[in-house]
Order: structure tokens, then sequence, then C-alpha cells
């Protein structure tokens, strides 16, 4: 067994040998973390649920860290594997839990960094507005993981996960009501023009969109302003950066990267179409990405890392691809995907974490 850190080794010697559930047969193939017995997870399943990982953050600026979480968690089958522990050794289920939280955020922290670029260079990122938020989400993506890293067993976690997503999908179905369409009349605005204007360009006309991205027009201790497609916009720097903060904490303590939460506070506090949700939610995901896996990394929390290197090839592709899909896809339809997904994996993870049900087998 490759000798992966004194904490893995440790919480595998304490825990009963043999070959029933909740125990450790050493003659048993190492799977993951080395830990003999543990899932091996097929390498191509690996970096095609990657792909669509890396390919879903970089369309909709969020659900990246959630679908990776349902990769490591259900897919990959190390729920079913880590529960097993959770009365005989729960040492092992916390770190295997520690484990597949920062491995979901160096998924997103990848798409981010890739979608951020993208977006930037096709003048869809609102740099101030991303820089509130990461400045925000800073504190909370580094006080997290210092005061819950091998608290939380796995069970728990996947109840809290399910919890934060079902809310989520309660929150983006109420924007899609009279009453919610009601103030965002300036983003629909902006997502018409935007779309008309590809529809134009797919047609064969000859558009310098460059000139039509985000344009920052005043920049200021109270006041941001800027255009999109001729739509002016603006906000108080105050309230990303609060709302930064406080996604992060959240985002952090499931481990993923806070996208889903980012894009409705986008779309709803600050009033932006989905389409420009996506680029500055990747850019305020990255900051707190790099804080959180540092964070996570200092209390000692292990990787997998060659896991980690197949699934970063997959995030690779799919995020490259997903900005220029993205326009191909009305805004109304981006957030009907949203709002099935945080339905599906909510009511799912909530049942399993809480209630020992499952929704999805």
């Amino acid at each position: 067994m490759p000798a992966y850190a004194d904490k893995l080794t440790d919480a595998i010697a304490k825990t009963p040998v043999g070959t029933e559930k909740g125990q450790i047969d050493p003659k048993a193939q190492t799977g993951y973390l080395g830990i003999p017995g543990a899932p091996n997870i097929n390498p191509f399943l690996a970096f095609f649920w990657a792909v669509w990982v890396g390919w879903i953050f970089s369309t909709v600026g969020a659900f990246g860290g959630v679908m990776a979480g349902v990769g490591h968690i259900t897919i990959f089958k190390l729920n079913a594997y880590a529960s097993q522990f959770k009365d005989t050794s729960p040492a092992l289920n916390k770190v295997i839990t520690d484990s597949v939280r920062v491995s979901n955020q160096f998924l997103v922290g990848l798409s981010a960094l890739i979608s951020s670029f993208n977006y930037y260079k096709m003048g869809r990122l609102v740099l101030p507005l991303g820089i509130a938020l990461a400045l925000g989400s800073m504190s909370g993506s580094y006080l997290v993981p210092l005061l819950t890293a091998g608290k939380v067993t796995f069970k728990a976690y996947v109840g809290y996960f399910g919890i934060f997503v079902l809310a989520l999908g309660c929150w983006m179905l109420y924007e899609t009501t009279p009453k919610g369409m009601a103030s965002k009349k300036k983003a629909k605005q902006a997502a018409e023009a935007f779309e008309n204007t590809m529809k134009r360009c797919r047609a064969g006309e000859n558009i310098d969109t460059c000139d039509l991205g985000v344009k920052v027009t005043k920049v200021s201790l109270t006041r941001f302003s800027f255009t999109f497609y001729g739509v002016e916009f603006s906000f108080n720097p105050f309230y990303p950066f609060f709302g930064g903060f406080v996604i992060a904490s959240i985002a952090s303590f499931i481990g993923v990267g806070g996208g889903f939460m980012l894009v409705p506070f986008l779309t709803s506090v600050s009033g932006l179409p989905m389409f420009l949700s996506a680029g500055t939610s990747a850019f305020a995901v990255l900051i707190g990405m790099i804080t959180s896996i540092f964070s996570y990394l200092q209390q000692g929390v292990l990787v997998h890392w060659p896991l980690i290197g197949l699934e970063m090839a997959g995030i690779v592709a799919g995020s490259i691809v997903g900005p220029y899909t993205s326009k191909y896809i009305s805004d109304k339809w981006l957030k009907r995907l949203f709002i099935i997904l945080a339905f599906v994996v909510g009511i799912d993870y909530t049942l399993k974490g809480f209630f020992g049900m499952q929704l999805i087998p």
C-alpha cells in the first residue's frame, strides 16, 4: 500500500481487519487513496465524467462542483464505501470525506481558470464585480477548512450537500414566476440583445462583438457601472463582497466551487443575464478555490493524485468547449437545465444523507 500520509496510515491501523463491511482486508487490491479494498475507479468513466463537469461549469458558470461531487459520491461509489466505516472506523470515514471535498474543488478550480480566460476574451466577464466577489470569498474559503477538516462524516456531508442544492433549485424556480421575473428587466433586455446578435452572426452578418461586450464606465468605492450590448448595469461593491464571503463559506464546507450559488446571486441581486453570470462567477470561483484548496492541504487533507490528474485532463476538454457552445443555448434553457439538476441532485442527496433513502439507485 502506498504511504500517502500518517493520518491515513493511522486511520487504517485503527480499522478492524477482515473481509466484512466496515473492515479492511490487507490482502485486497488497493484502490482509492491506496486503501486495500477501496473502489478502483474506471479511468474512462473518470475522464468522460470530468469532461461533463468541465462543460457544464464553463457553460452556466455553476454546478461544476456539484457534478464533481455527484461523480465522486455516487458514480465512483465513494459514498457507499466510506459509509461502511461510519461506526467501525470514523477516522477513515472522515479522511475519505475530506479527500472528496478537496478533490471536487481541484476540478472546479481548473475549469474556472480556463473558463475565466475564455469569457474575458469574449467580453463576457465583469471584472470589477468578479474581484469584489473574490475578495469576499477568500476569507470564507480559508476559514471553513480550518474549522471543519476531520470533523464531518460522509453521510452528514451528503445530506448537507443535498439541502444546499435543493434550496438553490427552489430559489431558481421562484425566479421563473412572474413576480420573480419582474425585477430583472435589464437582464432580460441584455440577454435578448445578445441572442439576437448571435443569430445575426450565424446568418452570416459581420459584427464586431468585442465592441458590444462588457465595458466598464464607472469605478468607485460605492458604485461600479458597466454596459453590455447597449444595456447599462450598476452595483454597490459591498454587496458582492459580503455575498462572496457567505457563499464561499458554504461552498467550502460542502466541497464545491460555489458557482451554483454565485450564479443566482449575480442574476438576482446584481441583475445580470446568464451570459454574463457564467464568466463572472467563474472568476470568483477561481480565487475561492485556490484559497480553499490551500487551506485544506494545510490541514493535511489527502488527494488521490492519479485520479485527479486524469480528471483534470477531462476538465480541460470540457472547459474549452463550454464557452463556445453556450452561445447556442438560450438563456431560458440554461436556467431550466439548472433547475432540473438542482431538484434531482438536491432531493436525492438529502434523502440519502438524513433518511437513508435514495431517489436514484
